[in-house]
């Protein structure tokens, strides 16, 4: 057991195009690139983990196919429910192979930016529904993952992950280039761009915006329920949500949690002054030109 930790934590990644992703991900990058989309596939986008609210959107996305029954959104673990087009680990079927074999229409998952994305999704006018987080809790959360998550590499010392996350090493790449590459998108595609930090000040509208994108009525005794279903507290709970049924020797928990605070603004413990001063620099050089606003507390 600790061999597989120890050994997972020696993961070396690999590239594409300047961005670090997983290495079974870059030895199927052939089968990835030409993923076959479909014109009603419905496409959840995130920057990678929960850290930007992946799991949470996907239940959200989930109950409100299944029209509010919690029995149906039981059916299987939430990462069966959605295959996720980049992930690959032999000789389990990849992400590709798995959607491949979903009846249409599909609910699909990717960390994938703009330009990594395979092409079919943009040819085939695909929907897209994007949800960012503020740069700073994410870099706070993704931390932590990669703390627990044996299959990313050693985050290091809080401040070691700083200058790596700001600097864009981390897999799927820099939080900077993802989520302009994604705002820039979402006039000329099918994007409904969702920010965390409204999910959680208020869930209903946000619901009730991702309901009506995915073209769905569900009435209002329904929709009370979806957002109480997908409480984080709810979630947290939830065997089907929360990753407890991973081995221990893939995600351990007991170093953190998966689904850890789900707050805005815990950034404020662990950024330093000084860190906090310098992260607003880079930030406003990095986002210099782009019109999008985030809350970095509630």
């Amino acid at each position: 057991m600790a061999l597989t930790s120890d050994l997972g934590k020696q993961i070396k990644l690999k590239e594409v195009e300047g961005t670090l992703l997983q290495p079974a991900t870059v030895d199927n990058w052939s089968q990835i690139q030409s993923f076959e989309a479909k014109p009603d596939d419905l496409l959840i986008c995130t920057y990678p983990k929960a850290a930007s609210g992946t799991t949470w959107i996907q239940e959200i996305v989930d109950m409100i196919e299944q029209n509010g029954d919690v029995e149906k959104c039981q059916r299987a673990i939430i990462q069966h429910r959605h295959p996720f087009i980049e992930w690959a680990r032999p000789p389990q079927p990849s992400g590709v192979e798995k959607a491949k074999a979903m009846p249409s229409p599909r609910i699909l998952k990717t960390h994938l930016s703009t330009q990594l994305l395979p092409p079919s999704f943009w040819e085939n006018n695909c929907k897209f529904l994007y949800v960012a987080r503020n740069a700073k809790d994410c870099m706070v959360s993704y931390y932590h993952f990669q703390r627990m998550n044996h299959m990313l590499p050693d985050p290091g010392t809080w401040e070691e992950y700083f200058e790596t996350f700001i600097n864009g090493k981390v897999v799927w790449g820099s939080w900077f280039d993802h989520v302009k590459g994604w705002w820039e998108m979402k006039d000329r595609h099918q994007i409904l761009f969702l920010f965390y930090e409204d999910i959680k000040r208020d869930p209903k509208h946000e619901i009730r915006k991702v309901m009506q994108f995915m073209g769905k009525n569900v009435d209002e005794t329904v929709l009370d329920k979806i957002v109480q279903e997908t409480s984080f507290e709810k979630m947290k709970e939830n065997p089907m949500t929360n990753r407890s049924t991973v081995s221990k020797s893939i995600m351990d928990q007991s170093i953190s949690s998966f689904m850890r605070k789900g707050t805005v603004g815990d950034w404020k413990n662990h950024f330093t002054v000084a860190q906090n001063e310098r992260f607003d620099e880079i930030y406003r050089r990095k986002m210099e030109g782009t019109s999008i606003n985030f809350c970095m507390e509630l």
